[in-house]
């Protein structure tokens, strides 16, 4: 079934709405959805590489107001909707790991999270299950997924079509890679600054 749900995703690149699908399906996997919109933003941008910041910025403004429902989902319809969410994605017994991360780490959690191949739907979700700050989430959501999309779109705008079997190969590499890199940015300015 997530074959075909791929296939699916996927033969949007070829129509004229590609756009507003890769739209929709950002907004849609930050809430539900289980593919996620590299795929087809990989898709569109290899298809036309001069346009891949513009997929970028429509992926990552989808992908924002889709976590902004899962935001919502979470805060006010936790136990009819969240939580059948988080059930269909196994991640129940996560749900008090994921509240602890929140309880220490606060954004870090919703920027790795937004960024990594980790379910950002179920962050979206708990974050508004535990009242996490929504300018908080709006703003280091806003930069994490940017900072994914973009990532993926600046290499193809540079590699072009190259880069594709590259980035589907990798992918999860280099997402934990870039982290482990932005964090080590971070402590290296808390301890210069």
């Amino acid at each position: 079934m997530l074959r075909r749900l791929y296939d699916w995703v996927l033969h949007w690149a070829e129509t004229p709405y590609g756009t507003w699908a890769l739209f929709l399906l950002s907004f849609c996997e930050s809430s539900f959805f289980p593919i996620p919109p590299d795929v087809l933003l990989i898709a569109l941008a290899v298809a036309i590489p001069k346009k891949s910041f513009k997929y970028a910025l429509v992926c990552s403004a989808g992908s924002v107001l889709g976590g902004c429902l899962g935001y919502l989902i979470g805060w006010q319809f936790m136990a009819g909707i969240g939580e059948k969410i988080i059930t269909f994605y196994g991640l129940t017994q996560k749900i008090e790991y994921i509240k602890d991360l929140y309880t220490n780490y606060d954004a870090w959690a919703i920027g790795i999270a937004g960024f990594t191949p980790i379910p950002y739907k179920v962050f979206t979700i708990s974050a508004g299950a535990f009242n996490i700050n929504f300018l908080v989430f709006i703003i280091v959501s806003t930069i994490s997924r940017s900072a994914r999309f973009f990532l993926v779109g600046s290499l193809i705008y540079i590699f072009g079509s190259r880069i594709q079997t590259f980035i589907d190969k990798y992918f999860n590499i280099l997402a934990v890679a870039f982290t482990v890199l932005l964090i080590a940015g971070f402590v290296i300015i808390k301890y210069l600054f």
